[in-house]
């Protein structure tokens, strides 16, 4: 199940403090999953250290994996990013990152799993087929 800090984060919008986050310095090879379904978001590849206090990537594991919605929350504009699969809260993009793509994907390490290349991605929902695979 999820923790009390898992549910607020992922079903509730909510934003955990920075520099706190499991994922923060995790220099590890492979792949960054939805906490909730276990659809691949992000690869290693793409992290970059942005100086904020989240986990952030340049650019998602594939874009139709990630959806972006309006956030007009706290008197800010800004850009929400959730689970394409199960609409779980993962962070915000920001267009102040490096290239090549020039975003910067800020993530809370409570809406993540990670997966080492080499091991099989994990597949909570027992889903079968392609999109239990990475691509």
């Amino acid at each position: 199940g999820l923790s009390d800090e898992e549910q607020r984060v992922l079903l509730h919008h909510g934003t955990e403090a920075p520099f706190c986050g499991v994922f923060l310095d995790n220099k590890l090879d492979g792949v960054y999953t939805c906490r909730l379904c276990g659809l691949p978001l992000f690869r290693s590849s793409a992290k970059f250290d942005s100086g904020t206090g989240w986990p952030s990537f340049f650019a998602p594991y594939d874009t139709a994996h990630v959806r972006e919605i309006r956030d007009t929350s706290y008197g800010m504009i800004r850009t929400e990013i959730v689970c394409a699969r199960c609409d779980s809260h993962l962070g915000h993009v920001f267009p102040d990152g490096p290239p090549p793509t020039g975003e910067r994907h800020c993530l809370n390490s409570a809406s993540l799993g990670f997966t080492e290349n080499g091991q099989a991605l994990p597949n909570p929902l027992h889903r079968d087929g392609a999109e239990a695979q990475p691509a």
